[in-house]
């Protein structure tokens, strides 16, 4: 039920019709196969708009028809599709096939949020991109209808088109870090990075240290090549270091994942000195780093200390950065620096999965990066979202100063909301949900957070920042 079909009230067609037709559509063309659960009556007449009743009636003519079938404790499920009423034979259960597989499905709260998102009258209080209005789509129009360069079609570098690579070996050297081209290859956002790792340089098994509460928890692409993850916590000066010989030694340690500037969910900055004792305890242990710098450039008031890999002499540090925070997660471009064999291996691994991430975007990437527009763009975005993160602070103080604490992010989307006292997630989330208001909560980064929300704001319009807000408070307060 992830699609924006709606049913069109001014109709001469009754709307049980519209319903029984819809639904019906999806069984015969093979969208919903035999096996597939539907909502329930409750969840059909809420995503419709209409009473109950006339869920029912249209459940009613598909059940006559042997489409669909109810079971008591077991709900309404798709019983006949086109295949099997046409042939006799069994038609296969592709249920079978998609729980086979090897890739780990979204925790049900992410389904749940990549659904609601598609819902433009939602109030995204969670979402971790920038708003559609901060994007520089009118100049990104203007580099494609004026282009001075040609333009390739066809596959690009294994490691990506070099006039981006050396782009961005001349963006990192103003971070401290020296990187060749060579040393570079172009991804498709940081996600992508971490897939190839995990397909490329590591074994089943391997164990993975990140920080507690992590992004890495939200995902699945370690978990799905057979890792495990072991957290590590954090204060506010970002993870702690003692401990991290111990750990390695104690799991065999394969890596470790951190997010040193604006850490998602917490938006803790990592101090100096702790990135100095991160990278001697790793460097101690022969542990080697990931680094996830995704959110760097949005610094607000001071510029972050030098990213873990300016200080990496002995090609510990694999550096992942991305455009998808700052010019737009549409463009997919992203890169990874590190030791020149490393990222021939993960050349190779990409060119076995995409052949390449696209041309058009590369070229556009290149062209924002060379003619100094990324640099100023930049700075009018970290005042854009200096600007949010005080009107977001503002409306905190003003609706959750008794029912909860935070911190002010120095930078980054996040803001991460401690509630005073402990509510159902799952129970609040849904309540929110039913107000348009869609949340992401603590135990998406941490399974065990039953207190905590990732506030963005980064994302919603300064009004719908107010209104949700004001009602989430509301909300949490009556849930006693």
């Amino acid at each position: 039920m992830a699609d924006n079909w709606t049913l069109n009230k001014h109709s001469d067609i009754p709307l049980y019709q519209q319903i029984y037709e819809y639904i019906k559509a999806k069984i015969l063309n093979g969208e919903w196969p035999v096996g597939t659960r539907l909502p329930t009556q409750r969840e059909l007449a809420r995503k419709f708009e209409v009473n109950r009743s006339t869920v029912v009636y249209a459940l009613g003519e598909l059940a006559a028809e042997g489409l669909i079938e109810s079971k008591v404790g077991k709900g309404t499920a798709v019983a006949n599709n086109t295949w099997s009423l046409l042939a006799s034979a069994q038609p296969p259960d592709w249920h079978h096939y998609v729980k086979a597989g090897t890739y780990e499905p979204n925790k049900p709260f992410i389904q749940e949020i990549n659904k609601a998102e598609a819902n433009p009258q939602m109030i995204r209080l969670g979402t971790g991109e920038l708003s559609p209005e901060l994007l520089p789509a009118e100049h990104i129009r203007n580099i494609f209808q004026n282009c001075h360069r040609k333009i390739t079609l066809g596959y690009p570098e294994p490691k990506g088109s070099f006039d981006l690579r050396e782009m961005i070996s001349i963006y990192l050297k103003a971070k401290g870090i020296i990187a060749s081209p060579s040393s570079i290859m172009v991804v498709s956002g940081g996600i992508q990075a971490l897939q190839f790792i995990s397909l490329g340089l590591l074994q089943r098994g391997s164990a993975i240290f990140h920080e507690i509460p992590s992004y890495l928890q939200s995902l699945h692409v370690f978990q799905s090549a057979g890792m495990n993850l072991f957290g590590i916590r954090m204060d506010h000066d970002g993870i702690v270091t003692e401990g991290i010989g111990k750990l390695k030694r104690q799991h065999n340690g394969a890596l470790l994942y951190t997010i040193p500037n604006f850490h998602n969910p917490t938006g803790i900055l990592m101090k100096e000195t702790r990135r100095k004792a991160l990278l001697a305890a790793c460097i101690n242990e022969r542990l080697p780093v990931i680094e996830d710098d995704v959110y760097g450039d949005l610094w607000f008031d001071e510029k972050p200390p030098a990213p873990l890999k300016a200080k990496d002499d002995q090609g510990l540090v694999l550096y992942i950065g991305s455009m998808s925070k700052t010019l737009g997660p549409g463009l997919r471009i992203g890169w990874i620096a590190g030791p020149e064999p490393v990222i021939n291996r993960l050349a190779d691994i990409k060119m076995q999965t995409d052949y390449g991430s696209s041309a058009l975007s590369q070229y556009a990437a290149a062209e924002c990066l060379s003619s100094g527009f990324y640099s100023q763009y930049i700075e009018d975005i970290r005042t854009a979202l200096k600007n949010r993160r005080d009107f977001t602070i503002g409306l905190l103080n003003r609706y959750f100063k008794g029912i909860a604490t935070w911190d002010t992010p120095a930078g980054g989307f996040y803001i991460w909301l401690k509630l005073k006292k402990t509510l159902s997630m799952q129970k609040l989330f849904k309540l929110a949900l039913r107000e348009k208001i869609l949340l992401n909560p603590g135990n998406i980064y941490d399974r065990n957070d039953h207190s905590h929300l990732r506030l963005s704001y980064s994302y919603a319009s300064f009004p719908q920042l107010e209104k949700g807000l004001a009602r989430l408070a509301d909300i949490i307060q009556c849930m006693g």
